[in-house]
């Protein structure tokens, strides 16, 4: 009699182990019905791919650079991407045609009337048609958009054509202080230098909203050059002006072509250090071209 007794308890465990979802059991969460976890699983899937917490977005703007893309990929959607970096590709066009135009004409001003800032500008003009081609190619791939490798390629290139232009720029300077040569004034510089000095100014203003936009360093340093050139037209205009009140203040002109050659070999030295070890950092992201 006493072994039926003591054998009921046996089964009397077993319907209390309530089971209906094991996978309650096996998580250690008590969940009613079997039903809770369930929702709670179908709540956290569709969040952990797409969507993130303000601190969240805030860590992958920082790390944006070091997984290959640039800022703009989390600002911009993909169709205002492409539509300003269609615009980025105009103003290069239109940089390099119209620079182009203006070296030839500040070049043949530097000879015929031996002016240093002439020449300065003459050089910055083609760098800037120099640079504009860097950016061209810089967006000439239109996956390639917010890749960080191929910005920092861009830059590099870019640092490097400034401080050989620099040089140049700084030699023609120094040259015509040591010789004290003064500028020679007339009609065709005092066009030459107004004309480019707004042309200049316009396109600047354009490639730094666009830099802006697509967080392009590369496009902000082309209208970075873009501004020297205008300070450099305008810069014509006011030494020459100068010269011809005052006849005595003959160096205005090679000094103001030395603080241009400075400011661009400070800037493209700048630029080398800044993006040379931001190359190497993001070499293996060669996908996104």
């Amino acid at each position: 009699m006493t072994d039926p007794v003591t054998q009921e308890p046996d089964p009397v465990p077993e319907p209390m182990v309530v089971d209906p979802c094991p996978a309650t059991v096996r998580n250690g969460q008590c969940a009613a019905d079997g039903i809770s976890n369930h929702q709670q699983q179908q709540a956290k899937t569709p969040t952990e791919p797409g969507s993130f917490t303000v601190s969240q977005e805030m860590k992958i703007t920082d790390s944006a650079d070091g997984e290959g893309l640039l800022e703009s990929s989390l600002r911009l959607k993909p169709h205002e991407a492409q539509d300003y970096r269609k615009k980025a590709l105009w103003v290069s066009w239109i940089s390099i045609v119209v620079t182009l135009i203006l070296a030839v004409a500040a070049f043949t001003v530097s000879f015929m009337r031996h002016s240093a800032s002439a020449f300065g500008f003459a050089f910055d003009a083609t760098l800037d048609v120099m640079s504009s081609a860097i950016v061209l190619w810089r967006y000439s791939n239109a996956a390639a958009v917010h890749s960080a490798h191929r910005e920092y390629i861009a830059c590099v290139i870019l640092g490097v054509v400034f401080v050989l232009s620099s040089l140049c720029i700084l030699g023609k300077a120094i040259h015509d202080l040591a010789t004290r040569m003064p500028p020679e004034v007339d009609d065709f510089l005092f066009s030459v230098s107004i004309v480019s000095g707004l042309t200049c100014a316009i396109l600047a203003v354009a490639k730094f909203m666009l830099g802006r936009r697509l967080t392009s360093r590369a496009l902000i340093t082309d209208g970075f050059n873009s501004l020297v050139g205008a300070i450099m037209g305008f810069s014509i205009l006011i030494s020459a002006e100068v010269f011809h009140q005052h006849p005595d203040v003959w160096f205005l002109d090679g000094t103001i072509g030395v603080l241009i050659g400075l400011i661009i070999l400070g800037y493209g030295v700048k630029l080398l250090r800044d993006m040379v070890p931001r190359v190497r950092q993001t070499r293996n992201y060669e996908r996104f071209e």
